[in-house]
C-alpha cells in the first residue's frame, strides 16, 4: 500500500524543496560569481574591441567591434611610436627595482625581527612614521635634490632608469621591510638557535634557512613592487621627459593626452601589450604564495 510519501506529487515537492535549499545555501554564491566575472570582463572586452577597430578612435568604438577586425593599431604603435623602447625601460626598471627592494627589505626585516641593537625600535617606528606621508609631497626637495645631481653624476640624474630605480627604491623599502618582518616574527626562534649550534653563521641561518620559509612573503612583496614599479606615473612624469628614456607609463600618457580620440586605438593595443608582464609574474609566483600559505613553517 503506497503512502503520500510515494506519490510523485511528494517527489516533486521534495526535489523543489532541495532546489531551494541549494540555492539558499550554495546557488546565489554563483549567480553572484557570475555576475562580478561580468563585470570584470567588460572593461577588458571594451579594451580588446577599441584595439582591434580599424579606425582608432573612441568614438567609433564599440564592444562588439562592427567595423570590421584588424591588426593596424599594433603596427602603428611600433611604428609610429618609441613603445617598443619604453616597454624595454619599463622591464628593466621595474625589474632590478623588484629584485633590489625584495633582497635589502628581506634583509633588513631579518636584522630587526632576530637581533637586538641600539636604535632598533626608534627605526621600526621611523619607517613606519615615514610610510604614513606619500613620497610625492617631497617631490620639490627631489627635483632639486636630482638638479644637482645631474650636473655632477648625469648617469643617475634627470631621464636616466637608474635615476628614477633609486626613488622607487626609498618608497618600497618601508613597506616592504614591515611586512617581512612581521612574517619572520612567526617562525619559531628554535630554527635559528639549532643552526647556530650546529655552528652555522646569520649569512648561512639566512638564506639557507629563512629565505625558503618566507618564500610566500617575498612572492606577495615582490608582486606589489613590480606592479607599483611598472605602472607608476607621478615622478615617472616629471624626472622622464626624454622620448627614449620614458616608461610605459609615461609614453601611453602621450598617446591621450593631446588627441585622446583620434590615438584611442593604439592606446588600448598598448594597454593589453602592458599588462602582459604583470600576468606572466603573477602566474610565475600564484604557486609560490599558494603552496606557501597552505604549508606550516616546521614539519615533524
Amino acid at each position: 500500500m503506497s503512502t503520500y510519501a510515494d506519490t510523485p506529487v511528494a517527489n516533486r515537492n521534495a526535489k523543489g524543496r532541495s532546489r531551494n535549499r541549494w540555492f539558499v545555501q550554495v546557488g546565489w554564491r554563483h549567480v553572484v560569481g557570475v555576475l562580478a566575472v561580468v563585470f570584470s570582463l567588460f572593461p577588458i572586452l571594451f579594451v580588446l574591441s577599441a584595439a582591434l577597430n580599424p579606425l582608432g578612435t573612441l568614438s567609433s568604438t564599440d564592444l562588439v567591434p562592427t567595423e570590421g577586425v584588424s591588426f593596424e593599431n599594433f603596427t602603428n604603435l611600433f611604428e609610429k611610436t618609441a613603445f617598443a623602447q619604453w616597454f624595454l625601460n619599463s622591464l628593466l626598471l621595474a625589474g632590478v627595482a623588484t629584485f633590489a627592494s625584495i633582497f635589502l627589505s628581506a634583509l633588513a626585516a631579518y636584522a630587526f625581527s632576530r637581533m637586538r641593537f641600539a636604535g632598533r625600535r626608534v627605526g621600526l617606528l621611523a619607517l613606519l612614521l615615514i610610510q604614513m606621508f606619500p613620497q610625492f609631497l617631497a617631490i620639490v626637495a627631489i627635483f632639486l635634490i636630482f638638479n644637482t645631481v645631474t650636473d655632477l653624476w648625469p648617469e643617475i640624474g634627470f631621464n636616466t632608469p637608474w635615476g628614477l630605480f633609486l626613488l622607487y627604491m626609498g618608497a618600497a623599502l618601508g613597506a616592504n621591510t614591515w611586512l617581512m618582518k612581521g612574517f619572520f616574527d612567526t617562525l619559531p626562534k628554535e630554527l635559528d638557535e639549532s643552526a647556530t649550534m650546529d655552528g652555522a653563521s646569520h649569512a648561512q641561518v639566512f638564506f639557507r634557512i629563512m629565505l625558503p620559509l618566507v618564500a610566500p612573503i617575498l612572492a606577495v612583496t615582490g608582486l606589489l613592487a613590480f606592479i607599483g614599479s611598472i605602472n607608476e606615473f607621478l615622478m615617472a612624469n616629471v624626472f622622464l621627459t626624454n622620448t627614449s628614456s620614458k616608461t610605459l607609463a609615461v609614453g601611453m600618457f602621450g598617446l591621450v593626452a593631446g588627441e585622446r580620440n583620434n590615438n584611442f586605438g593604439m592606446f588600448a593595443a598598448g594597454t593589453l601589450l602592458t599588462a602582459i608582464p604583470t600576468v606572466l609574474v603573477f602566474q610565475l609566483v600564484q604557486r609560490y604564495i599558494v603552496s606557501g600559505l597552505t604549508a606550516g613553517a616546521v614539519k615533524g
